[in-house]
């Protein structure tokens, strides 16, 4: 039943008796007759699966876990983790492996932030731990120790159009999971007792996280479906269900019900709200500093994900499950745009923009220097929901005072005056650009007006067609983006409404290669040069 790293006993005043056991086997009687109703009922959903874990979820929640049932959200319960969006579920999940990371994360903070005895269970298919995912996330928590993070590994063997590879090869499994440095147990799932015995054990586990290989049957219980294929996703049949139902409630034994364990209350008080900068940005305007700095800068508890912008591509999964989730996650993507230069297209985001656009509620940052990327930062540490940080990867030249005030959803209008023919609208990299320009045509005595959005979303719309207005119409956005789901759809998409206004958009057209930032943002036509190209184009118009 169990390796070799931890094979004790559980003792006798921690042993369930009888009518515990039994209590247990009725409670994952009755977890199957609700999965059942509950998928007759809406036509849809995966009773089968729900089955083969019944036994289970019956022995984490009435047995094994701590948790105030009252409280969901206590800081101190124990932690579950499950593919599906349920009050007891902390971050849902899809199916596809994002669940095992997302467990590791609050292990990560239990452990090491915390420090508290609140414990994180994960349950996964088998299915989903073909997912790669799962195998990065089960790397990350041996290296980082977690002995408070067990996930159990359903192993009922069918999938959505058959037989998994491995089938019911449990030892498959294990060696798997011990190759990558986990106290590892195979256990008959079926077994209350036995499952008993597994999690008391990995309770006892210090300095490795423990994986539970569990061998079920999908569609337990249940005559002809149970082991059986093309049953996945399928509910009952209706004429089925009540004499199935029958069948099950004719096994139950007892009334009883069993109260869950109350949390150990050790979690530290922690508020993270209302999160303040200590002091102004030290910077003075014409330093010039990577803006990145300003993300590394301060310190916090809060979470901050960050990584170059072209590979958050590769997390988009995960990405978009905390988006439904509407989690309080906040993601730096650096190195972004043809400005990156020499490393060539593979290290460009160009499609960051359009990718965290589609996200529910995603409050989109792209701050132009130093100061604006700490506001950035702080701005996100208070907001709601998931926040994208979009950073340039070249040095810039700083433009705002440490006294410069910024909100969420406020563009800042950098140059104006009543002369204004062009509005160009630009932000990060392109700002400089513009300003570059508007210094040109002033010698050529045209004015144009440059706006910093800051936030791509939402966008400051009210200054935006405000600045078109003054303008005659006219609005030109700049980006180091390609223009599909950029800043010039975005801009677009706000002022479509007013047919007085004309927008013209410059991006990345096409995959860039390598080269000086300068020469880069020239050949893709996003430069100063384009930009006065542009605005006489559309003067004469």
């Amino acid at each position: 039943m169990a390796d070799a790293e931890a094979s004790a006993e559980l003792p006798e005043e921690a042993r369930p008796d009888g009518g515990t056991l039994q209590v247990l086997r009725d409670m994952a009687s009755r977890l199957r007759i609700h999965s059942i109703r509950a998928t007759c009922s809406t036509s849809s959903g995966h009773p089968t699966s729900c089955s083969s874990s019944a036994e289970i979820m019956s022995v984490l929640f009435f047995y094994i876990m701590r948790y105030k049932q009252s409280d969901p959200e206590n800081p101190d319960n124990d932690r579950f983790v499950l593919a599906k969006r349920l009050s007891f579920v902390d971050v849902a999940t899809g199916w596809l492996g994002q669940g095992l990371g997302v467990a590791c994360g609050m292990a990560y903070t239990g452990k090491y932030f915390d420090r508290a005895s609140y414990r994180v269970f994960c349950l996964m298919s088998d299915g989903e731990s073909s997912e790669g995912s799962v195998w990065e996330a089960m790397a990350f928590a041996s290296f980082y120790s977690l002995d408070n993070l067990v996930a159990i590994f359903d192993v009922n063997r069918l999938g959505h159009s058959g037989a998994l590879p491995a089938e019911h090869c449990i030892d498959i499994y294990q060696r798997r999971c011990e190759a990558f440095g986990w106290n590892t147990y195979v256990v008959d799932g079926r077994d209350v007792e036995a499952l008993c015995q597994v999690f008391w054990q990995a309770s006892q586990v210090k300095h490795k996280p423990t994986a539970v290989v569990a061998k079920t049957f999908k569609g337990r219980g249940t005559p002809s479906i149970e082991d059986a294929e093309s049953w996945h996703g399928k509910p009952m049949p209706r004429e089925r269900a009540d004499a199935i139902i029958k069948l099950i409630e004719s096994q139950i034994e007892t009334s009883r019900s069993l109260d869950p364990q109350l949390p150990i209350e050790d979690s530290p008080e922690v508020n993270i709200t209302d999160v303040r900068m200590i002091s102004p940005p030290d910077y003075r305007v014409g330093d010039k500093v990577s803006v990145a700095l300003g993300c590394a800068s301060r310190g916090r508890t809060i979470a901050f994900a960050s990584t170059f912008a072209a590979f958050l591509t590769r997390a988009f999964d995960q990405i978009r499950i905390g988006g439904l989730s509407e989690s309080n996650i906040n993601i730096i993507g650096s190195h972004c745009g043809v400005s990156v230069g020499e490393d060539g297209a593979s290290q460009m985001a160009l499609e960051d923009i359009a990718m965290f656009r589609t996200i529910p509620k995603c409050t989109i940052f792209y701050p132009t220097d130093a100061v604006s990327t700490e506001h950035a930062v702080s701005l996100a540490a208070n907001a709601k929901g998931m926040c994208f940080i979009r950073t340039t990867r070249p040095e810039t030249m700083v433009i705002y005072t440490p006294q410069e005030r910024f909100e969420i959803g406020q563009a800042k209008v950098l140059r104006h005056c009543v002369s204004d023919k062009v509005t160009v609208i630009g932000a990060g990299i392109t700002v400089y650009e513009a300003l570059a320009a508007a210094d040109e045509l002033l010698k050529q005595d045209i004015f144009i007006r440059v706006i910093d959005l800051f936030t791509i979303k939402p966008l400051d719309v009210t200054t935006i067609i405000s600045s078109a207005k003054a303008t005659e119409g006219r609005i030109i956005t700049v980006e180091d983006h390609y223009p599909q789901g950029g800043i010039g759809e975005a801009v677009c998409a706000a002022v479509s409404m007013d047919p007085d206004i004309q927008v013209h958009s410059l991006a990345v057209s096409r995959v860039p290669q390598s080269g000086k930032s300068e020469e880069l943002l020239d050949m893709y036509g996003i430069s100063a040069r384009h930009i006065i190209v542009a605005v006489k184009c559309m003067l004469l118009n």
